[in-house]
């Protein structure tokens, strides 16, 4: 009796006395492991990127200089026009748009325009730089914030929606970009496919730059010559 309880014994503790001095390495360096992955991920987990979420899939680095929303004052009358739809949402401010606004933007327009069978609606902007954050009364110092939300900086004259297809009539699509508007924090107009090009806050007729060769040349609404180059101004609106 004795002699069997000590052979069921003896072996379980001469393991459990030897398994410490060779498992600990390996489990230490196995813990060390699994701990650094946590870190990583918990410092990786707030810039995650959801399927439903507007986020760029990658970036070169985690944090960015806050940075200023750039004025085009070279002339350029890029992105101020349509290239897509029918009709469309200008910024009359320079701003910085976060993911959030533009989502709700974006599903505002998609619900007015659901019941044409196809319309579609374009966003000419998306959210690539993070923006990081700090807490209220933290002293200076100590490096940047934490990553908070992702945001464009969007200059004044902007195209950001677009709305087209389906033979869409102007007044729905200028509804649904009235409720676009009303999700963003910044003076916006409606314009459509024969609306002029904007140069920061003045209206640009292409025709009239072309034949005075004036490639930085600001021209004013009124200063406009009268055309049938220049029909398309009616359809525009000055802010």
């Amino acid at each position: 009796m004795l002699r069997s309880l000590f052979a069921s014994v003896l072996p379980n503790t001469l393991a459990t006395a030897v398994r410490p001095s060779v498992q600990t390495p390996l489990r230490a360096a196995s813990n060390a492991l699994v701990s650094e992955s946590r870190g990583w991920s918990q410092v990786w987990q707030g810039q995650q990127r959801w399927r439903s979420q507007l986020a760029p899939k990658r970036t070169k680095y985690r944090k960015a200089h806050k940075g200023r929303v750039s004025l085009p004052t070279g002339g350029s009358t890029k992105g101020t026009t349509l290239q897509l739809g029918s009709f469309g949402l200008r910024l009359l401010e320079s701003t910085r748009l976060t993911a959030k606004q533009l989502t709700s933007a974006e599903v505002a327009v998609k619900r007015k325009i659901k019941p044409v069978k196809g319309a579609e609606c374009w966003m000419r902007v998306f959210p690539d730089v993070p923006v990081c954050v700090k807490g209220n009364e933290t002293r200076m110092g100590k490096g940047k914030g934490a990553f908070e939300y992702w945001a464009c900086r969007v200059p004044m004259g902007r195209v950001v929606f677009e709305v087209g297809g389906g033979g869409i009539r102007e007044e729905i699509a200028k509804e649904a970009l009235r409720l676009a508007s009303a999700k963003l924090p910044v003076q916006t107009e409606f314009i459509s496919i024969n609306s002029l090009p904007r140069l920061g806050s003045t209206l640009v007729s292409k025709a009239t730059v072309t034949q005075t060769g004036a490639s930085k040349a600001e021209i004013p609404v009124d200063a406009i010559p009268e055309g049938p180059a220049d029909t398309a101004l009616a359809g525009a609106t000055a802010p």
